[in-house]
């Protein structure tokens, strides 16, 4: 779930601050690999996809936490009839954006930032030439942005299974359980809520009973 929000996050952030830089901002679905000429017609776009998770290591002291290191791209592309140099520059007309402005304001967009999500602040990374070529009487170029972050995920104790939220639960979005739901595999039965502790005093030398005790007892709104 954390993948897919903040993936939607990143659109939503760009397809605000761009504006008119770009024609389309969306989720990446191999427009530069099939119909790669019909892709260039919508120039200039931006699109982002997941780049994985390429390390998890344990978090802190903790053997059920772990740090998850993940990327993601945000590739921007933009043509030009004059040539590849304009394609990248851009031109004087506000429509002649240019793939460097481009990655320039994606960059200022996305990094330090985390989206209101529970992940890492996103850290600028590689910028990746992917084309810069030229298609019949269209000269285009296109860059891949990397940004990187991680998030702590949390592994279920031995034998436990998948305790999925109520629907609409307060915190639900953010509950790792929450995928399950609907879903109809096996689950388990959430931990019961918190009612009362008692408290024993003993002092020394201790006799083995109990000097004074206290109940603590949940006080609801």
């Amino acid at each position: 779930m954390i993948i897919a929000r903040t993936e939607e996050a990143i659109i939503a952030r760009l397809r605000l601050g761009l504006g008119r830089m770009v024609r389309e901002v969306g989720s990446y679905g191999g427009e530069l690999d099939d119909g790669l000429e019909e892709a260039i017609r919508r120039f200039p776009a931006a699109w982002v996809t997941f780049g994985g998770v390429p390390r998890t290591e344990p978090y802190s002291a903790s053997k059920w936490k772990y740090k998850a290191d993940a990327s993601f791209v945000v590739m921007v592309g933009d043509r030009s009839v004059r040539s590849e140099a304009a394609s990248r520059t851009g031109g004087a007309a506000a429509a002649e954006v240019g793939t460097y402005r481009l990655v320039t304001a994606v960059r200022r967009l996305l990094s330090a930032q985390d989206l209101d999500l529970p992940i890492h602040p996103l850290q600028p990374g590689r910028i990746r030439t992917l084309f810069n070529s030229r298609l019949e009487n269209d000269a285009f170029s296109v860059f891949a942005c990397e940004f990187s972050t991680f998030w702590i995920e949390e592994a279920l104790p031995q034998l436990r299974w998948p305790t999925p939220p109520a629907a609409g639960a307060p915190g639900a979005a953010d509950d790792p359980d929450a995928v399950f739901t609907g879903y109809q595999g096996k689950t388990g039965e959430p931990d019961p809520d918190w009612l009362r502790t008692g408290l024993n005093y003993h002092l020394m030398p201790d006799d083995g009973q109990p000097d004074a005790s206290d109940i603590l007892t949940r006080s609801d709104p």
